[in-house]
C-alpha cells in the first residue's frame, strides 16, 4: 500500500468527502486527529514500520537517527517524556540506551502498536493515552523531552503544548521536536515535479481540513512559520540551541509522502527545534 492509498483508506473509513482551508478550534482538531490515527493506524505501522524499527529512534524521513545525531546528549539514567509517541520505537530505542523513557500519544490505534511493540521486544515502556495540550505528569519529573513528528502539527496551539512540556521538564531539561519544515507548506504535497512549484503562501496560517458530508473535520493539520515556533519556545520559557534541517542522504531512495529524493535535493522537509528550558545550565 502506497502513501496515497493508506491516506484514501483511512479517509474511506471516515466518511471524507472534501478538503477545507478554514479556522479549526481545539475541540474540533483533537476529535478529528483522534479519529484520524485509530483509523490509519494499522495502515501506517504496515507502511513504515520496517524503517522505523521495533526500538530504534529515526527522527524524519529524511532518516537521521539519535544514536548518530545524539540530538537528547546522554540519556543514561535519564527520564525523557516521548510525545506523540505512535508505536513508540523511539521510546524503546531510548529505554535500551539507558533512559527511563515514557510515550504518550492521543491514539488508542496507536498505542496498541506501541504495546505490540513491548511484548515484542521484552522492552516495556510506560504507556499514556493522553494529547499534548494536557499531559498527565506531575512538576519537574522529567528530564528530556523529545517528539519526531509527533502531536504538534495537528495540535490548535503550540503554546499549550510548549507550557505543558514546560511544566514536567525540570529546570535545564533539554526538549528537541521534529515537524515538517515550515518552507514545505508553500507546495503542493507531492513527492514528483508537482510539488516543485509554489501554490500557498508561507504565511497564510488557516489550517488545513479534511471533512466529512457534513462538514466536520476528518483529519486537521496547522501550520506555523520558522518565527512562529521561536516564538512559541521563548515565550514558554525555552532557549533555542540550534536548529538542524537534515539533508537528504546520498543514495536514500526512500518516498515518505511528500519527501522523495527529487525535492529533498533542492530544498530542506524536516526542521529539528533543539532546546533548553530556562533556570538550568
Amino acid at each position: 500500500m502506497t502513501e496515497h492509498d493508506r491516506h484514501v483508506a483511512a479517509e474511506r473509513r471516515l466518511g471524507t468527502v472534501g478538503i477545507a482551508h478554514r479556522p479549526v478550534d481545539g475541540a474540533e482538531a483533537s476529535a478529528a486527529n483522534l479519529a484520524w490515527w485509530d483509523a490509519d493506524a494499522d495502515d501506517y505501522q504496515a507502511e513504515h514500520g520496517a524503517f522505523l524499527g521495533d526500538a530504534d529512534f529515526v527522527w524524519c524521513p529524511e532518516g537521521l537517527r539519535e544514536a548518530d545525531a545524539g540530538l537528547l546528549d546522554d540519556v543514561q539514567g535519564r527520564r525523557v517524556l516521548e510525545i506523540g509517541c505512535g508505536q513508540a520505537s523511539c521510546a524503546r530505542w531510548l529505554a535500551t540506551a539507558g533512559a527511563s523513557p515514557v510515550g504518550v500519544d492521543l491514539s488508542a490505534g496507536m498505542l496498541h502498536h506501541a504495546k505490540a511493540g513491548n511484548a515484542r521486544t521484552g522492552v516495556g515502556v510506560p504507556l499514556i493515552q493522553a494529547t499534548a495540550e494536557r499531559l498527565p505528569l506531575g512538576a519537574a519529573t522529567m528530564d528530556v523531552a523529545c517528539s519526531a513528528f509527533g502531536a504538534l502539527p495537528f495540535v490548535a496551539s503550540i503554546e499549550t503544548v510548549f507550557a505543558e512540556v514546560r511544566r514536567v521538564l525540570r529546570p535545564g531539561g533539554r526538549w528537541v521536536f521534529a515537524v515538517t519544515h515550515p518552507m514545505r507548506w508553500i507546495f503542493p504535497d507531492d513527492p514528483g515535479p508537482n510539488g516543485l512549484t509554489a501554490t500557498q503562501p508561507y504565511f497564510d496560517r488557516t489550517p488545513y481540513a479534511e471533512i466529512d458530508a457534513a462538514g466536520r473535520a476528518t483529519y486537521v493539520e496547522y501550520h506555523r512559520t520558522l518565527g512562529d515556533y521561536v516564538r512559541a519556545l521563548a515565550a514558554t520559557g525555552f532557549r533555542l540551541e540550534d536548529l538542524v534541517e537534515p539533508e537528504w542522504p546520498e543514495g536514500h531512495i526512500r518516498v515518505w509522502g511528500q519527501w522523495s529524493p527529487l525535492r529533498g535535493k533542492l530544498f530542506p522537509g524536516t526542521a529539528i527545534f533543539s532546546t533548553r528550558a530556562d533556570g538550568g545550565t
